[in-house]
């Protein structure tokens, strides 16, 4: 195929080679000439980063055929697009899953064993990419999964900081932060794409001139700009030749440094405005309790937000010059969550600004793009900034916004005239001595589409936090429940069951989770059930041998493994499982332990640096912990962990040999969680509240299989006002041996005053976590699934039966709904030739 031209953009675009073979020896092929050329190295040692590199190289040639592909096949056909930002993206380990979805994992395995290779070895080599802080920055990363497994072209934007998630040391009991380099020994999978490197202004002023036509226009003058370069990642579907992109945005000074400055000695000064630009990407979330953190960290929503848009419109420029009058039809923004709401007033400025489009067009294409995604139901989560900080980072930004804000409150006054306290509350301007800027509100006001992420929590949004605007527009709101993609949560990273499942029922599943329903029919069969059994017993060593690597300490793997790995946040009540484990060691110091079914708690998650009482809650575990694994009355009967530094690489090895998984936030509190589904999907029996999506796990599963505890949201509600903890400690006599075990100093013998805190926050009247009326609840479920436990044969029904159960919560169909009635999108056709 001879090399094409196109006149209108003045490039010339090179022929398809043809496709690279997908065998042992080609790959072989490739390693070896990355390893010995590229790389130059000749020596193979197992513990060599650069083995590694070499497989990386090799399967991402083989990956970017395809992404050329894809791209030529979104180009030629100028269908609808969607811009998927996200200040986070916890992408984790790629190379496992890329092998799986090019369908080349057998293959590579083959090719590295005829050198005396081991692939197992060579995943063990890569770094997780941390670029996210939890259940939402790893939603992000499968959503793309889904959405090039679907062949739906969505574009993921994020930054590519330099430090990730920082690593977790645990040192007497305390969580110390470390950096995660992550980029340390390079990230071969990303592509740099400087030539579409953006500008992104910060400070200086608004201006305003007349132009030709006599209209007057603004200006954003005196800025101090900073580049933003894109690194591109290929995101591959499952088996289907498409591959999607991920962009991650790196910070730059505009020049290196001040050469006059440097030439007089002043070395600091010299490369001040190289650091200060490079700080934006330096860190995933800065500490956001001092005010320069605050600022970076509205620096990195802005940043984000600008350079993403700028890439949008520089595509849709390139194709369509300056018509902006199908751009709404082809583009939308997907926000996840309040990070990048800024987007709404930057899409403005550019339009305006930069475009020339008056406010009228601009908030029509504005309102027709932009769609919102709400992850939280603690209105604290939900951003506001100083409007002092934003008229000094983003002035003309400010003014947008403020313009925004009065026809918005124009449109408020005229539905319900008079109603101060109504305008008042929906303000995207919140009055006081300091007036702050309501983010999510301006989210919602610049969107079409507002979604919750679990059916209870998109009522709530409805009914409580959003009640307001729902009432404005009930059309925008909807439900788009949460999911995980099986190709990592399953076929991954749980390869025994994978094969089993497979053996059974076909693989079917791999892209249509809903097949998983067919296991239902093999529940009761007993050749299965012991097959089952076998498999979590080799995931359940696999955990073990990788506890004790990290904390020295050996596991029964004949207890059951009761979870609970998550974000450390007070709502999430990883202290209410404390209190269950000092429960337990304490009916087995007082004699019990034959009534006790051996239990191993894993406990694990980190905290945010600034977060006090979180890393209070850490230090305590690790104190009760360390207590219980030393007493010898506790030996086969309890032990509980502190896993470290959890991470996404953690996970996969945690949620195939989980027996229980622990789902017990406040009812009303989690927005959806997604760890109940990689847990439920890898045969796992959930206890929880009837909270997020536990809701609609129990209903998929059948209440009879699923530990259901805790009182509901109505419930709460009229409890507030009324509750006494003191009173429910007092009624309970395990409550009250639980509580004096705790204010004794018995788990802190040498620490005066360690567990004040903790005891304090339970009996605290205020407490909206309210851990002390959920804790006998909790405990009957626990006895009650410790006994279902001794039932062998039925707990392994009830586990086949979870996964299932399943099918409703992979990312795919979470994918397809968001596709079905947000965006609208037709699959990418390949180009057959």
């Amino acid at each position: 195929m001879p090399a094409r031209s196109d006149k209108h953009s003045n490039t010339t675009q090179l022929p398809l080679s043809k496709d690279l073979p997908m065998t042992a020896d080609a790959i072989l092929k490739d390693f070896s000439h990355y390893f010995g050329h590229m790389l130059g190295r000749r020596t193979i040692s197992a513990d060599s980063p650069f083995l590694y590199q070499a497989v990386v190289f090799a399967a991402r040639d083989r990956l970017v055929e395809r992404w050329g592909k894809t791209r030529d096949a979104m180009e030629s056909k100028d269908n609808r697009r969607v811009s998927y930002l996200s200040l986070e993206f916890l992408m984790g380990r790629l190379l496992r899953n890329a092998l799986l979805n090019l369908g080349i994992e057998d293959e590579t395995a083959e090719a590295l064993n005829r050198i005396g290779l081991d692939l197992e070895d060579v995943y063990e080599r890569e770094r997780d990419a941390g670029l996210g802080n939890g259940g939402l920055g790893r939603l992000a990363a499968c959503f793309l999964d889904s959405c090039a497994t679907l062949k739906l072209p969505v574009l993921g934007y994020g930054i590519r900081y330099h430090y990730g998630m920082f690593h977790q040391r645990i040192e007497n009991g305390h969580q110390l932060e470390e950096p995660d380099s992550w980029l340390r020994e390079g990230f071969p999978w990303e592509i740099e794409r400087i030539e579409f490197t953006q500008a992104i202004k910060f400070g200086g002023r608004s201006n305003t001139y007349t132009d030709k036509g006599g209209i007057t226009r603004y200006q954003w003058v005196d800025t101090q700009d900073v580049l933003a370069i894109p690194f591109d990642v290929p995101i591959p579907g499952y088996e289907n030749d498409v591959v999607n992109t991920l962009r991650l945005w790196s910070a730059a000074a505009t020049d290196g440094f001040d050469l006059d400055e440097f030439n007089a000695g002043s070395y600091v000064d010299a490369v001040a405005a190289k650091n200060a630009a490079e700080n934006i990407t330096m860190v995933l979330y800065p500490n956001a309790e001092t005010e320069n953190g605050q600022e970076l960290r509205l620096r990195q929503q802005y940043f984000l937000a600008s350079a993403s848009l700028q890439d949008t419109i520089r595509y849709w420029a390139l194709h369509h010059g300056d018509d902006f009058s199908e751009f709404a039809e082809k583009n939308c923004f997907q926000l996840n969550d309040t990070h990048p709401a800024v987007a709404v007033a930057e899409l403005m400025r550019l339009l305006m600004d930069e475009h020339g489009i008056d406010w009228d067009m601009a908030w029509d294409i504005t309102r027709n793009t932009m769609a919102y995604t709400n992850h939280t139901l603690l209105p604290e989560a939900l951003e506001k900034w100083p409007v002092s900080m934003f008229r000094r980072l983003l002035p003309r930004i400010l003014d947008i916004i403020y313009e925004i804000n009065a026809r918005f409150v124009a449109e408020v006054s005229q539905r319900w005239p008079g109603d101060n306290d109504r305008i008042r509350r929906m303000s995207l301007v919140e009055e006081g001595s300091e007036p702050m800027l309501r983010m999510a509100y301006l989210a919602i006001v610049g969107s079409f589409s507002v979604n919750g992420v679990a059916a209870l929590h998109s009522k709530l949004l409805r009914e409580g936090l959003f009640r307001d605007f729902a009432d404005l527009w009930p059309e925008k709101f909807n439900n788009k429940t949460n999911g995980v993609t099986q190709r990592r949560w399953l076929a991954a990273c749980n390869q025994e069951l994978a094969a089993l499942i497979s053996e059974k029922i076909g693989n079917g599943w791999i892209t249509d989770l809903t097949q998983l329903s067919q296991l239902a029919a093999l529940a009761d069969d007993a050749n299965f059930q012991v097959a089952w059994r076998e498999v979590k017993l080799h995931n359940k060593q696999r955990l073990a041998a990788n506890i004790e690597a990290k904390t020295g300490l050996k596991i029964s793997t004949d207890s059951i493994f009761d979870v609970q790995v998550k974000r450390i946040h007070e709502y999430k009540r990883q202290l209410l499982n404390l209190l269950h484990a000092v429960h337990l060691y304490d009916r087995i110091r007082r004699g019990e332990g034959e009534q006790i079914v051996p239990r191993t708690i894993v406990i694990g998650g980190k905290a945010a640096p600034g977060y006090a009482m979180a890393k209070n809650i850490i230090k305590c575990i690790n104190n009760v912990a360390r207590v219980i694994n030393s007493d010898p009355m506790m030996a086969g009967k309890l032990q509980l962990i502190f896993y470290p530094d959890y991470n996404v690489s953690g996970m996969e090895l945690i949620c195939p040999a989980a027996d229980l998984s622990e789902q017990i936030s406040t009812a009303g509190k989690e927005a959806s969680g997604t760890g109940n589904m990689k847990f439920m999907m890898n045969g796992a029996l959930t206890i929880g509240t009837l909270d997020g999506a536990n809701v609609e796990i129990r209903e998929a599963v059948g209440a009879e299989n699923f530990f259901l505890f805790g009182l509901t949201v109505e419930q709460i509600e009229a409890l507030r006002g009324q509750y006494d903890p003191q009173v429910i400690i007092d009624a309970d006599d395990d409550f009250k041996r639980v509580m004096d075990l705790l204010d004794s100093g018995h788990f802190n013998r040498f620490e005066s005053g360690l567990m004040d805190g903790i005891s304090q926050a339970i009996r605290e009247p205020a407490d909206l976590w309210m851990t002390a009326a959920d804790f006998r609840s909790f405990v009957d479920a626990q006895t009650a699934a410790a006994e279902a436990y001794t039932e062998t044969e039925n707990w392994t029904k009830m586990s086949i039966l979870n996964t299932a159960a399943s099918g409703q919560f992979s990312t795919d169909r979470t994918m397809r709904e968001y596709n079905d009635d947000i965006w609208r999108l037709l699959p990418i056709e390949l180009d057959s030739d």
